[in-house]
């Protein structure tokens, strides 16, 4: 099989033509940000930002042009705004091309947690990782951002609803453990679908980041929905972010996907702050034998091999699974328990990376989203 190269992707987009301009959208200038890694490839193409819906079938002929290589593992491509051309003038060397874009009044740093697919555990992580920062005399926010399956609530055990803020416009969000907690389960009926196409994902996910009084955090954490969606692209383009924590399962399938996601945060210039491991391995309490159930270790490599850090491992336990399903997170109620210290040490890991003199002030990219 051939191997992937940047020139292999660019002769495929050679053939993906502009229905305006006639040409194709090499030749036009229209690429760029072209990542190759192990057959996954992320690339850019850059329009009008008023063009962005007419021009979704051209990102998705360019994604698939790509994807019909032979060697091509995934492909994904992103609708970039156009950047204007550079003034006559010389620009100060560190100017930065993009729109700056307002943080959360009050909001130290945004954290990202997120998973290319479901079912890692992804929001049990969020919500410890969330009390493991708590847990350093933090003040933390937890936003669920998962539109489709907001868990939050149940997992935190919230029963109370948002209340009107001092302000009158927007929610006072509820308290759980010291964690101030905001998701869609606290406004539609838990047995309600929400089945909504992409504009509603993004004003949704703008009134839980602008509509709430989170002030003052030292840090909010964001359980992302699995994949690589519209409330992905949201929360980079509305919201500086400190960076984002890829959440896998040590199995090839779960990496692949994982994969999807760490370079879906690199394509739009977020900080990769590492990778988690979690159902690691299973330690059997009767009988003390341990069952790398989906395998182990693979997280580690992954992490090796995209130059990110590993943050940790955890077990496949049924303590985290029963304190998650009973709103009683293990990190805040068996605080002395082993698994509690490793999210805490997670935790201390992801703090020492978003605290610095620059953390939450990083400029996100201009992403278009319909």
């Amino acid at each position: 099989m051939a191997e992937i190269t940047e020139e292999r992707v660019l002769d495929a987009l050679r053939a993906v033509r502009d229905p305006d301009r006639g040409g194709d959208v090499v030749a036009l200038g229209m690429v760029s940000g072209l990542n190759v890694t192990e057959g996954r490839v992320s690339f850019s193409l850059a329009i009008d930002p008023k063009d962005a819906a007419r021009l979704e079938p051209l990102r998705r002929t360019a994604e698939a042009a790509v994807a019909a290589l032979p060697g091509v593992v995934s492909a994904v491509a992103i609708l970039t705004a156009h950047r204007a051309q550079p003034a006559p003038q010389r620009t100060p060397p560190h100017a930065h091309p993009h729109t700056e874009k307002p943080g959360l009044a009050g909001v130290r740093a945004i954290v990202a947690v997120a998973s290319g697919k479901g079912g890692v555990g992804k929001s049990t992580v969020a919500a410890n990782l969330a009390l493991g920062l708590a847990a350093q005399g933090l003040k933390v926010g937890l936003l669920d951002c998962d539109v489709y399956g907001p868990s939050m609530p149940l997992m935190m055990g919230v029963k109370d609803k948002p209340t009107k803020a001092a302000d009158g416009k927007r929610f006072a969000p509820p308290v759980a453990y010291g964690v101030k907690v905001m998701s869609m389960g606290f406004l539609a009926s838990d047995k309600t679908p929400m089945i909504w196409r992409g504009p509603m994902v993004a004003n949704a996910v703008e009134q839980m980041l602008r509509g709430v009084e989170w002030e003052p955090l030292d840090v909010l954490v964001v359980d992302m929905p699995p994949g690589t969606g519209d409330a992905q692209l949201t929360l980079a383009q509305r919201v500086p972010l400190a960076g984002a924590v890829i959440v896998s399962t040590p199995q090839d399938i779960a990496l692949l996907d994982a994969r999807k996601g760490l370079n879906m945060f690199r394509q739009l210039e977020v900080p990769v702050l590492g990778i988690i491991e979690n159902m690691s391995y299973f330690h059997c309490p009767h009988c003390g034998e341990r069952t790398d159930v989906f395998s182990h270790g693979g997280a580690r490599r992954e992490a090796e091999d995209t130059k990110v850090e590993f943050l940790g491992e955890i077990p496949l336990d049924i303590a985290i699974r029963e304190t998650s399903d009973s709103g009683k997170p293990i990190t805040a109620t068996q605080p002395d328990s082993k698994h509690a210290e490793a999210f805490r040490e997670i935790a201390r890991k992801v703090w020492a990376k978003v605290s610095g003199e620059n953390a939450g002030v990083r400029t996100p990219p201009r992403i278009v989203v319909e």
